[in-house]
């Protein structure tokens, strides 16, 4: 939920408890006040008719209620009796509505020639279900005319104030930390705006340059590291090319140079796991998967051929995506020759190619591997001493960048699928 709705969401629960309370509260003074009215109106209304009836004596006789609205009947009260006006609602049939309406009756007792007499007087009062009613109708449309006016006012105002808010958001959406595109914000007399796009400045500029400096010490870790392996490699390899030595010393430099080998392996490894992970690599283009792995398979045809497997590909739909091309070719390189390595002899090696996965299944041991750390760095799948533990790690990196799941499975074989969303 956006922060303005998020707003008008609370707005919109405080105004109908408020204008609840409001109209009750409302609603008892405007009755009470109508009462207070119609009671003044009976009031001066009796006053009147007594003074006529002293004036005029034949008015004695109006014993039912006619146009006057009133009635006049002899009583018998006590001397010791104190009568006060009384005012009662109740219910009169009104022959205009053919219907009984709410009436105000006022019941008072005067004296008149030694005699008392009961004046009764009539008014009628507004509906209260009527008046209920129309109440609620005018409330539920003020009502929605205020949240109305929320709406408005946050659509047209509110988002003009927070517009450089919502600028700040989408330059932060768009930040990549390998591109060289800071984020600037727009002046703004907001203070607190101000700050944020300060703070977010400053934020973005140190995470860059310690992503700059990581990646520029990596590089040339990796390159400094590079050059004195190949050296040491090129004289072992030299120095086995002497007929001087003896074979156990052959052997002694042999296994040198097989761990220096190896090391420069681990070495390139580690450098493209640190590439993938600083997000290095931004070129992306269209990839035919299906063309690519058909390369791929002939390039590995020799290597297979040396274990007694043969690669079989079945491409039943095309598959392209959106990828840096080199770490295409590394993480279907890695998985092929994961499966070739650990692969059975004499026994073949499937590539599946469907809508939108891509399966690589491969005989082996005849028992599921730990898939719990199967594609964590350094993991080793077998004992073989010139792996380095980082085929399947780098071709999960891969992976996880472009949101393309790597799982494992086993039934009669070993399974490594790609399904790309």
């Amino acid at each position: 939920m956006k922060l303005l709705n998020h707003t008008t969401k609370y707005f919109a629960i405080l105004l109908i408890v408020l204008i609840s309370v409001w109209a009750v509260i409302f609603y008892v003074a405007m009755i009470d006040e109508v009462y207070d009215s119609l009671d003044d109106g009976l009031e001066n209304q009796k006053e009147i008719i007594i003074q006529a009836v002293n004036d005029n004596p034949e008015l004695l006789n109006d014993t039912e209620f006619g146009v006057n609205n009133y009635t006049i009947k002899k009583t018998q009260v006590h001397k010791e009796t104190k009568f006060k006006d009384s005012y009662r609602d109740t219910l009169m049939y009104m022959q205009n509505e053919e219907d009984y309406e709410p009436v105000r009756i006022l019941e008072s007792v005067f004296e008149q020639d030694g005699s008392h007499y009961k004046l009764k007087l009539i008014t009628s009062m507004v509906e209260e279900d009527d008046q209920i009613q129309n109440l609620f109708i005018y409330l539920v449309g003020l009502y929605l005319a205020l949240i109305l006016s929320i709406l408005v006012l946050n659509n047209f105002v509110m988002k003009r104030i927070w517009k450089p808010f919502y600028k700040l958001i989408g330059r932060l959406k768009t930040f990549r930390i390998e591109k060289d595109d800071p984020i600037t914000s727009e002046p703004t007399n907001i203070d607190e705006f101000n700050l944020l796009n300060l703070s977010v400045e400053r934020l973005t500029e140190k995470s860059r340059d310690s992503y700059l400096a990581q990646k520029e010490f990596i590089e040339n870790a990796a390159h400094e590291l590079q050059t004195p392996l190949a050296i040491a490699i090129n004289k072992l390899e030299l120095l086995l090319e002497k007929n001087g030595l003896t074979i156990a010393q052959s052997q002694e430099v042999g296994s040198v140079l097989d761990n220096l080998t190896r090391l420069t392996r681990l070495n390139k490894s580690l450098l493209l796991l640190s590439k993938i992970d600083n997000k290095q690599y931004i070129e992306e283009e269209r990839i035919d998967f299906s063309a690519l792995m058909q390369t791929l398979v002939q390039d590995f045809t020799d290597f297979a051929t040396h274990k007694d497997i043969d690669l079989k590909v079945d491409a039943h739909q095309k598959l392209t995506y959106a990828m840096n091309p080199d770490l295409a070719v590394v993480l279907m390189t890695n998985l092929i020759k994961n499966a070739i390595v650990h692969g059975q002899g004499g026994k073949p090696i499937h590539i599946e190619i469907v809508e939108n996965q891509i399966r690589i299944q491969n005989y082996g041991e005849n028992s599921a591997l730990q898939s719990g750390g199967l594609f964590e760095r350094f993991r080793k799948a077998s004992a073989d001493s010139r792996s380095t533990g980082l085929g399947l790690s780098i071709a999960k990196a891969i992976a996880d960048k472009y949101d393309v799941a790597l799982t494992y499975s086993f039934t009669d074989r070993h399974e490594f699928t790609l399904t790309f969303p």
